[in-house]
């Protein structure tokens, strides 16, 4: 065989241990902080109050008119 094919094998079966042994290493890692973990990872700070919009001269929120005026066709 050429000393290439040689190589090539060798560099395949180092590829394949490595990435067993990253895949093990990082499996156990995750799996340890899902078990302790109540975060739902987004970070920053939990805000429940909409945004403010400002909305231009007479465009006003569904939510916001006054007295509903009925349709007439």
């Amino acid at each position: 065989m050429n000393s290439l094919v040689i190589d090539l094998i060798l560099c395949g079966i180092a590829y394949v241990v490595l990435i067993y042994f990253v895949a093990t290493l990082t499996k156990s890692k995750i799996q340890r902080n899902r078990k302790n973990n109540d975060d739902d990872g987004d970070g920053g700070v939990e805000t429940n109050t909409p945004p403010v919009i400002d909305l231009p001269p007479g465009i006003v929120w569904p939510s916001d008119e006054k007295e509903k005026t009925p349709i007439h066709y």
